[in-house]
């Protein structure tokens, strides 16, 4: 008898995830079926990756097309498909210009290093930069340096200096750590990994004006809540604020590896010849799939369709925390990232649902978090709640 995937990947891959016991085989939309052949609702979209659903038809023939055409040439030489995704991106963002890379934390890193940049070219080599407490931004080192979670931390210290972390949504504690050393400050401008968490009126707006009286860049990392997930094309359109500096990632290409900063003409123009490089990014299989992807998203109508459907999801959450109002706090989010924060530790919960068929992620132990694909239905989520109903009725405390 054959091993299963499941004891090959424990026997031969490090251990750096506590895997649930399922195998998951194919999947179609907001559909996945596993090695049994039972079918799941994704609610979770591989962590706000599979923005136009798996297995995108569109996105797959444009794969395969590019595949048979031309893989892989050096960033020495131009292809078209690099320069239609970098006119897509700049045409419908704030920026001038972007750098591709491979993922979120490579992103990070590259704006990051635009900030040193930034600093020892205009600002009297400042090289601190503001980030805040329950940030997430990558696992390199430099990103989980800048990362707010000391659970992320632990085990590699010494960590890269330079970074202040402050609270989530407090402009004056901003304010405070801001000064003559800081050369950037680093945002999502909806907290994900920290517990699916909208800011404050007035924030990010807060943070940009400290940042244009200070000569500092403001950095928003979007890797979660850009390209659609939150109802708008980028999030910070919902407060009209854009940064100097954008990172992007996970639904770029729709489950394929890319990720991208963005960056105004003056900050951008610090990156020339020899001081970033990447060997794989913008390779042309997986600019024809970052094509599509915001091809799509910039017709408008699935980013529309993401925005009435988190409101309708937000508004059945709703109603579940007043029925159990001993269990549940409140929910939280934006469009389709949406958090159902708990009383008690929700890792039971997660659980329940999956053995229902569901399959949704935890933002820190107490929120249940959600972001299905974009192409979710509304027939899909009141199933989602049906279940979810049937879930708190049971109690899950652990």
């Amino acid at each position: 008898m054959s091993e299963s995937s499941a004891q090959l990947i424990d026997q031969y891959v490090m251990k750096t995830y506590a895997r649930a016991p399922l195998t998951f085989a194919r999947g179609e939309g907001c559909k996945l079926w596993d090695s049994e052949g039972r079918e799941y609702l994704d609610f979770l979209a591989g962590i706000a990756v599979c923005n136009l659903g798996h297995a995108n038809p569109e996105v797959a023939q444009a794969v395969c097309n590019q595949a048979l055409k031309l893989v892989h040439v050096s960033n020495l030489y131009y292809t078209e498909p690099q320069a239609s995704v970098a006119r897509l991106l700049v045409e419908n963002s704030f920026a001038d210009r972007v750098f591709f890379c491979n993922s979120g934390a490579e992103a990070n890193e590259g704006a990051l290093k635009l900030a040193r940049l930034w600093g020892k070219e205009k600002k009297n080599d400042a090289h601190t930069v503001i980030a805040m407490e329950y940030s997430f931004h990558g696992r390199t080192l430099g990103t989980l340096s800048a990362t707010g979670q000391e659970k992320i931390q632990t085990g590699y210290d010494p960590l890269m200096p330079r970074f202040v972390h402050v609270p989530y949504g407090d402009l004056e504690a901003a304010q405070a750590a801001m000064g003559e050393g800081v050369c950037a400050i680093l945002a999502e401008p909806v907290l994900g990994e920290g517990g699916v968490i909208v800011p404050p009126e007035g924030y990010l707006a807060g943070l940009k004006d400290l940042c244009e009286a200070n000569n500092a860049l403001l950095i928003f990392d979007e890797v979660q809540t850009g390209l659609g997930r939150t109802g708008k094309l980028f999030a910070h359109e919902h407060w009209g604020v854009p940064p100097h500096v954008m990172t992007l990632a996970k639904a770029l290409a729709n489950g394929l590896p890319a990720g991208a900063v963005l960056a105004v003409e003056e900050a951008a123009e610090l990156f020339g010849p020899g001081t970033h490089a990447t060997t794989f990014g913008a390779g042309p299989v997986v600019m024809e799939a970052a094509r599509v992807v915001l091809t799509t998203l910039t017709q408008g109508g699935l980013v529309d369709h993401a925005a009435a459907e988190g409101l309708y999801f937000e508004n059945k959450l709703q109603l579940l925390v007043e029925k159990y109002g001993d269990l549940l706090e409140g929910v939280r989010g934006l469009g389709l990232l949406l958090g159902l924060v708990c009383k008690g530790k929700a890792g039971t919960a997660l659980v329940k649902l999956r053995e229902r068929g569901f399959i949704v992620g935890l933002a820190q132990e107490n929120v249940l978090r959600f972001a299905p694909p974009l192409v979710v239905s509304r027939e899909q989520i009141d199933a989602l709640c049906e279940a979810l109903d049937q879930v708190l009725a049971e109690g899950f405390e652990e």
